[in-house]
């Protein structure tokens, strides 16, 4: 059994050491790529054929199942036109726009090859810096009640964090740690960049500012606006809730009268009409006498 298990090491230490042709391979130096918006970059596409001189190379977009030619019959095509160039098998893309965000696939076919065809992937995404936020904020709002400010940014890529800003201090997430702002009630969401207060109170007026930011480019910020918190008029309230009920009992009894009194009943309108009608005339004798005088 020994001389067995030597045998078979030593025929797979000979099979490691014949000398094989290269079947097709391709691969790529870096399969994920990030370039910020109007920079270069590079997909890098390197690739190995067993004998065909002449591989083929392609290379080809996907984005949302859409695919679509990059590179070929030997030119760049679409809308890499004049702001790509070939390097090798690799792209140049001299001024990555936006729409330039997807999967590309280097794509390597040798017909001549024992395995025809190869392709590696790459990732590209173009990196976009915030724009300038858009901000809801109320300009005047009532004492205990619930209060939500609202931040946006729909240009940068990846997507915004938002820091919200009172007086040019900022928020803390949670304001319970923060003595300057311990006896404030609010929710702050720095991914969706909502903050909302459970019960404003007087305390939480103030000029207000929200933040946002992707790590690309600057951090771009809305205009400060001041929210006034007005105190509830609750006497208001109650009187006009007063008036509001001595109207309905008003309009009550008014149809409870008009009920008895017959107003709303149909017998008493065909009764008073009545007593107007006259009986038609009978204008029978007058037809006779005609009909005979005409004979």
């Amino acid at each position: 059994m020994a001389a067995l298990h030597l045998g078979f090491l030593l025929v797979f230490l000979i099979l490691q050491h014949i000398p094989r042709g290269f079947l097709v391979t391709v691969q790529t130096e870096n399969g994920k790529v990030e370039v910020e918006e109007f920079g270069e970059t590079v997909l890098s596409c390197k690739y190995q054929v067993e004998k065909d001189p002449n591989p083929r190379v392609e290379w080809k977009k996907i984005r949302n199942r859409d695919v679509s030619f990059v590179y070929y019959e030997g030119k760049i095509v679409g809308g890499f036109q004049g702001r790509a160039v070939m390097e090798g098998a690799s792209i140049r893309i001299k001024k990555a726009m936006l729409l330039d965000s997807g999967e590309y696939r280097c794509e390597v076919s040798a017909r001549q090859d024992s395995r025809p065809l190869g392709e590696a992937t790459v990732s590209l995404t173009v990196l976009v810096p915030p724009d300038v936020p858009s901000c809801g904020i109320p300009s005047s709002v009532l004492t205990g009640t619930v209060v939500e400010l609202t931040c946006r940014d729909r240009q940068g890529t990846p997507p915004s964090l938002y820091r919200w800003y009172k007086d040019g201090v900022a928020l803390p997430t949670t304001p319970a740690q923060d003595p300057l702002f311990a006896n404030s009630s609010y929710t702050l969401n720095s991914s969706s960049g909502t903050l909302q207060f459970n019960t404003v109170s007087k305390g939480d007026a103030g000029q207000y500012q929200c933040e946002a930011s992707n790590g690309v480019g600057e951090p771009q910020r809305c205009a400060a606006k001041f929210m006034q918190i007005d105190d509830m008029n609750v006497s208001g309230i109650v009187a006009a809730v007063v008036v509001v009920s001595l109207v309905v009992s008003m309009c009550g009894l008014g149809v409870v009268f008009a009920h008895r009194h017959g107003y709303f009943n149909k017998e008493h309108g065909r009764n008073g009409s009545s007593e107007y009608c006259t009986a038609p005339q009978d204008y029978s004798q007058d037809f006779k006498h005609t009909q005979s005088f005409m004979l």
